[in-house]
């Protein structure tokens, strides 16, 4: 990779235009979360840049808190796909690697938080090749059962990719993140004598424009809870009391994507996210409905057979 040089990062002007005049900040941490961050080599600001995105890590996980991405979907480009992953030296005892992920029982996969077509853009095919490998940081990464990573979330995430963002030639900020509980469940397969916690639930928040010239951002949430639980990868918690059920994570068993109010991602991660206003105002989790859409060969969109999604979302907010 060797493009350290390059990382700018997440940058806050990104949606700044003629019309808008609002930088993004970073989500906000509580100052428990603060005191977590994980200390980050020649920056002392606490984020690790990339290019076109940051991470904030946690140091007692190893895992990021969340990542910040800008996509532009006039510069998409597309590039081959990496085939390793690479640990991150200015933070490299704070970070899960190879020991994880060939781990007895670690049938899941180094679930991108930024994903690698999201920030897969440039002026340049160089310089959108180097973004997309940036991505291939383990400080980017998160266990995800391959249900989740390769097929349910990833839906959504085409989705905000191709369908909004590069069909419109739209620019978009997105944070994306595991939610850290002290209470997460444990990994079967302790790794060098640790007991590792994988994080079950994700979420994700898209900040974008519209034409009225306004800031609009939606959420979305979902759990790999179930899909780690029954194929043995995670130790099972014992049964929640009947009290405790209308906790919200436990809304998000069903390894179904839900469209949330961005209020209940603040809850559960102890953020603040940036301020726009709300696609979704409704407190009630409204799962997403896909369908497979048939398109005639000549209205078909001018990304590749692999790039085009084949379904769309009927209900999503934006």
């Amino acid at each position: 990779m060797g493009d350290e040089k390059l990382f700018k990062g997440f940058n806050h002007n990104f949606l700044v235009d003629d019309k808008i005049k609002q930088r993004i900040s970073l989500p906000s941490l509580q100052r428990k979360r603060k005191d977590e961050l994980a200390p980050v080599k020649y920056n002392d600001r606490l984020k690790i840049d990339y290019l076109n995105y940051s991470v904030l890590l946690s140091g007692s996980r190893k895992f990021p808190i969340f990542t910040a991405s800008n996509i532009d979907g006039r510069l998409f480009k597309s590039t081959p796909r990496p085939k390793s992953w690479k640990l991150d030296n200015r933070v490299k005892e704070f970070q899960w690697g190879k020991d994880l992920y060939e781990a007895k029982k670690s049938d899941f996969d180094k679930g991108h938080m930024t994903r690698r077509e999201d920030v897969q853009w440039g002026e340049t095919e160089e310089m959108a090749r180097k973004a997309a490998y940036s991505t291939f940081y383990y400080t980017n990464a998160v266990p995800q059962h391959k249900d989740l990573n390769q097929e349910i979330w990833k839906n959504l995430e085409d989705y905000i990719l191709h369908t909004e963002t590069r069909k419109k030639s739209l620019k978009v900020c997105v944070f994306t993140g595991p939610v850290l509980r002290n209470d997460d469940p444990e990994f079967v397969t302790p790794v060098k004598g640790e007991k590792i916690k994988l994080p079950v639930i994700f979420w994700k928040v898209v900040i974008y424009p519209k034409e009225n010239g306004k800031l609009y951002r939606a959420g979305f949430m979902m759990s790999q809870n179930k899909l780690l639980t029954e194929d043995g990868i995670i130790i099972p918690k014992l049964k929640a009391a009947p009290e405790a059920a209308d906790e919200p994570f436990s809304q998000f068993d069903d390894a179904e994507t839900y469209q949330v109010n961005i209020s209940l991602i603040e809850k559960l991660t102890n953020l603040k996210m940036p301020m726009a206003l709300d696609a979704y105002k409704d407190d009630r989790n409204r799962k997403l409905v896909m369908k497979v859409i048939e398109v005639e060969p000549g209205n078909r969109p001018k990304f590749t057979q692999k790039e085009e999604p084949a379904f769309s979302i009927m209900n999503i907010v934006l």
